[in-house]
């Protein structure tokens, strides 16, 4: 008989050039030196400042979040209000029906885990615990799990947004069809723990700054001028 092939594809191996690249893009935006912090002192708020974040820009989520918190001062007072008041304050945000509903959702199963509207017990937890927990709350995926990791926790998590993905798409480390969650792995293998942070926060200002989705500054990146960038659009 012949033996069946193994369809299962060997994951991407790690690009020889990725810490030179890291290194000029270090020298580029700096953040590594300068971590910003983006944090918050109660990590429930950065998670669900990730979650209205969802299929919207920056400027519309804190929009929408900094109505919530005017409306709503404390969880606890957001937690005894309507799905429709929620979704009233949230709104700008957009998807706001749904985001409310998972609000609520999550707010219920912190009080019933930990007795309060709080994260804070999390940071007394290992990383993989942390991952499997925030992974089972309503309309949490990977992107905000890492986020809420990273930026809120101080753990070990790299963050795969959009325009991380793009720029590893387009630097050839990932294929074109695989998904954001399916690089973030590839990413905490491949880099460096010490530059998460900064690391992350340099692709994404470089995606802003430079490596747009429709129209790259090729001409002004040093990637290119490195011939480090095998998608140079001139």
């Amino acid at each position: 008989m012949t033996p069946k092939k193994n369809s299962k594809k060997e994951p991407p191996s790690r690009p020889q050039d990725i810490d030179t690249v890291f290194d000029i893009l270090e020298e580029l935006w700096g953040n590594e030196k300068n971590e910003p912090r983006l944090g918050h002192e109660e990590p429930l708020d950065g998670l669900i400042l990730t979650l209205l974040s969802q299929n919207t820009n920056d400027r519309n989520r804190d929009k929408g979040f900094a109505a919530l918190k005017n409306s709503f001062p404390s969880w606890e007072l957001v937690a005894s209000a309507s799905a429709e008041a929620i979704a009233d304050r949230i709104r700008p945000a957009g998807l706001a029906k749904t985001k409310s509903e998972r609000m609520l959702q999550i707010l219920a199963a912190l009080k019933e885990r930990f007795g309060e509207y709080s994260l804070m017990a999390l940071k007394d937890m290992d990383n993989d615990a942390v991952r499997e927990y925030l992974s089972s709350l309503p309309g949490i995926g990977a992107k905000t799990v890492a986020c809420v990791m990273l930026f809120d926790l101080g753990m070990s998590a790299f963050p795969v947004d959009t325009h991380i993905a793009r720029f590893c798409r387009r630097m050839k480390w990932a294929a074109e069809s695989l998904p954001p969650d399916e690089i973030q792995p590839l990413l905490e293998e491949w880099v460096p723990e010490r530059r998460f942070l900064g690391g992350h926060v340099n692709i994404i200002e470089h995606g802003r700054g430079l490596c747009h989705a429709r129209t790259p500054e090729c001409g002004k990146c040093p990637l290119h001028s490195n011939n480090l960038c095998p998608s140079v659009q001139e």
